[in-house]
């Protein structure tokens, strides 16, 4: 039920990252990270759940405005990657926490230009840091797991500065809380879900 096929380890043994952001003093403040990793539809429903997530909005990055729209994106034909932005308190949760639940739980960061049987570049995994701080994390943690052998497979995901984050459709915003019944949201959100809540019950909002 809650196995990710390219894992070598149980999630249970995934490794905290050496290296990472430091909790921030001043409560209430709010930082970004962009990251994309298939679906926005399943990266936002397992970000939602986090304790420190304020706010997760999908959206498309590393292409232009002009053709960041669902129907275009979906084509393939552009340079757009689904893409969440997620809102976080640095003083409640750290960039690596995010980060690893990122390459546990939220995708396989092992597949280029897909997730399961979404294929295209749309769905490639894509860090998009906002300061050379997130950079330096997610280089570093890529290189950790790596060098652990945690996947059978290297580490896919690219590491891209962030030049824009463009919003997706409104019907698209907390898609999978509202059709949950929905086949793709059953079959491929809610499993993503249900490994955050069996592995990572901690960090769960309300805990």
């Amino acid at each position: 039920m809650f196995g990710h096929s390219a894992l070598r380890i149980d999630i249970a043994d995934f490794p905290d990252p050496q290296r990472d952001t430091s909790l921030s003093a001043t409560a209430g403040t709010r930082t970004e990270a962009v990251l994309a990793g298939g679906c926005f539809w399943c990266t936002e429903a397992v970000y939602r759940e986090l304790d420190g997530v304020l706010d997760v909005m999908p959206g498309y990055s590393g292409g232009t405005r002009q053709d960041a729209d669902y129907h275009t994106v979906c084509s393939g034909m552009t340079d757009h990657a689904e893409t969440i932005r997620v809102g976080y308190d640095p003083a409640r949760i750290t960039f690596g926490r995010l980060l690893k639940v990122f390459f546990s739980v939220a995708h396989d960061p092992t597949q280029v230009d897909r997730q399961g049987n979404d294929v295209g570049r749309q769905y490639r995994s894509v860090i998009f840091y906002v300061d050379d701080e997130q950079r330096d994390v997610a280089q570093a943690y890529i290189a950790q797991l790596d060098a652990a052998s945690v996947y059978a497979a290297p580490v896919a995901t690219v590491l891209k500065p962030l030049a824009a984050f463009y919003e997706a459709e409104n019907h698209h915003h907390d898609y999978a809380a509202r059709h949950p019944e929905q086949p793709y949201i059953a079959c491929v959100a809610q499993p993503k879900v249900d490994k955050l809540r069996h592995y990572f019950p901690d960090a769960l909002r309300g805990r």
